[in-house]
């Protein structure tokens, strides 16, 4: 393990995050909302980028489900964030956002995806922070694939 990852605390809620592409087509929709309401259904904090396609999916999928939804927005406008996003964090950092997203949950989900989700991947890896992929990147390491991606 490279860096550290946020450390879960015995007793309280996992933190989540639900990543992929803000353009999500229907089906990655679908199974994000799946997502988010199951880790609703299990009690846990999901965590997203705050915004459209698969974040907002994964938002509605929990809020549906009763969890606690935390928006983790690249710009400095709360108001940008989907409706199913309960506690909003205007960054205002861009990109870089990325970075705070999965150095702040105990595990990551991506869902589809494109570069920032890529992004997102590396630096949960780095971390030591687990991450499932689910119709998302597809990474090799040395000829083979990332053994710490666990896929679904």
């Amino acid at each position: 393990m490279r860096g550290r990852c946020a450390v879960a605390v015995p007793g309280k809620r996992p933190y989540v995050a639900v990543i992929g592409s803000s353009e999500a087509d229907a089906e990655q929709a679908r199974v994000a909302e799946e997502v988010g309401a199951e880790l609703g259904r299990r009690g846990a904090v999901v965590v997203t980028g705050g915004l459209g396609g698969v974040m907002a999916a994964a938002s509605k999928g929990a809020r549906g489900a009763g969890a606690t939804t935390v928006g983790v927005l690249p710009g400095s406008d709360r108001a940008a964030a989907n409706p199913d996003v309960e506690v909003v964090l205007a960054t205002g950092l861009g990109e870089l956002r990325n970075a705070l997203v999965v150095h702040a949950v105990d595990a990551v989900i991506a869902v589809g995806g494109a570069y920032g989700t890529l992004s997102e991947i590396a630096f949960a890896l780095n971390a030591g922070t687990p991450v499932v992929a689910i119709g998302s990147w597809e990474l090799s390491l040395g000829g083979g694939p990332v053994e710490a991606i666990v896929r679904g």
